[in-house]
Formats: structure tokens, C-alpha cells, sequence
């Protein structure tokens, strides 16, 4: 039986990371870290790769700034789109 993943905010992985550096320091074993987390080391890597370093505040702006950069490739998308349909309007093209 697997356990259901569950999405974790920007502030919990950072919290959850530097809980988990303590615990290491500590002299606790990665797999006993990865248990009490309940993450895998796969999903360590990738949070100590993109979220390591950070303080919760950065993370979550970190996450705005994503959500905000999407949107806003998605809006100069059908920008782009609607120009071209015009154009092609304009040359007689449809």
C-alpha cells in the first residue's frame, strides 16, 4: 500500500529541511530523517536543490514570482495569437 502524497507549501519544505539538517546534526541517519519527514530521498535532493538556503518568506515570493511568471507567458501567448489571427485576417488569409 502506498501513502498518498500530499503538497507541502513553500514555508513547510523549508521548515521540514531545516528540521531535517538538525536532526542530521544530531547524529540521526538520512533514513531515519526521510521517515520522521515522511519524504523520500529523491524528494530531499530536489527540495535541498531548489529550496535550500532559503528563509520561508523567500520561498513563498519564490513561489508568487512563479505563479505570476506563468500567467503572464500565458497572456503575452494569446496576445501573440490574436496578432497573428489579425494579420492573417488583414491579408485575406482565412
Amino acid at each position: 500500500m502506498t501513502k498518498k502524497g500530499r503538497r507541502r507549501s513553500p514555508e513547510q519544505i523549508v521548515r521540514a529541511i531545516q528540521e531535517g539538517e538538525a536532526m542530521l546534526a544530531g547524529g540521526k541517519s538520512e533514513a531515519e530523517v526521510f521517515q520522521k519527514l515522511g519524504v523520500s530521498e529523491g524528494t530531499w535532493n530536489r527540495w535541498k536543490n531548489q529550496y535550500g538556503g532559503m528563509k520561508s518568506e523567500e520561498a513563498k515570493r519564490l513561489k508568487e514570482l512563479e505563479l505570476e511568471n506563468r500567467r503572464l507567458k500565458e497572456l503575452l501567448a494569446e496576445a501573440e495569437l490574436d496578432k497573428r489571427m489579425l494579420k492573417e485576417i488583414a491579408e485575406g488569409n482565412f
